[in-house]
C-alpha cells in the first residue's frame, strides 16, 4: 500500500471534471492520483507504486484498452479497471483479451460499487503479491535442499 496505508489508485481520463469528482469522492479512503492522458498516467506509474489503475475507454490519441495493453510489459501488477460512458461490446472484449482488465464499469459510476470493486481488486493484488513472495521463498528453500542433497551425495 501507499505510505499512508491507503490503497493507491490512478485514474486516467481526458475530462478534468471526471478526475476532480473522482478525487473529491475517494481521496479520504484511497491514495488517489489523477492523469489527463495516457502519457501523464504512464509518468505517474513510473514514479508511484499503483495498486489499482482505472482508465476511461474513450480518450484522444489512445483508448483506455490501448493504454492498459501498452503498460503491461513495464507495469504488470496493477489491477486494471475500464470505466466508460459507452456500452461497446468490442471494447469489453478487447479489454479482457488485450488489456487484462479486472472489471469493466460504465459511467456514471456508482460510488459504493466502485469502493467494493477497489477493495476486491486490492485483495486480488495482495494475493498475487503474496503468491510471488511464496514462490520466491519456495525456490530458495528448494535450492538449499538441492545443495544439501549434493553435499550428502558427495560425502
Amino acid at each position: 500500500m501507499a505510505e499512508n496505508n491507503k490503497i493507491s489508485i490512478l485514474y486516467v481520463d481526458d475530462e478534468i471534471n471526471n478526475l476532480n469528482s473522482f478525487k473529491a469522492v475517494f481521496r479520504r479512503d484511497f491514495d488517489v492520483h489523477i492523469a489527463l492522458s495516457a502519457q501523464e498516467g504512464r509518468a505517474i506509474l513510473e514514479q508511484v507504486p499503483i495498486q489499482i489503475l482505472v482508465t476511461d475507454q474513450r480518450m484522444p490519441g489512445v483508448t483506455g484498452v490501448e493504454f492498459l495493453e501498452s503498460i503491461i510489459p513495464d507495469f504488470p501488477n496493477p489491477i486494471r479497471i475500464l470505466l466508460t460512458g459507452y456500452t461497446d461490446i468490442e471494447a469489453v472484449v478487447d479489454a479482457i483479451n488485450n488489456g487484462q482488465i479486472f472489471y469493466y464499469l460504465t459511467k456514471p459510476w456508482d460510488e459504493q460499487q466502485l469502493r467494493a470493486v477497489f477493495r476486491n481488486g486490492y485483495e486480488v493484488f495482495s494475493l498475487r503479491e503474496q503468491n510471488k513472495d511464496l514462490i520466491s521463498q519456495l525456490l530458495r528453500v528448494n535450492e538449499q535442499l538441492e545443495f544439501l542433497l549434493r553435499q550428502k551425495l558427495l560425502s
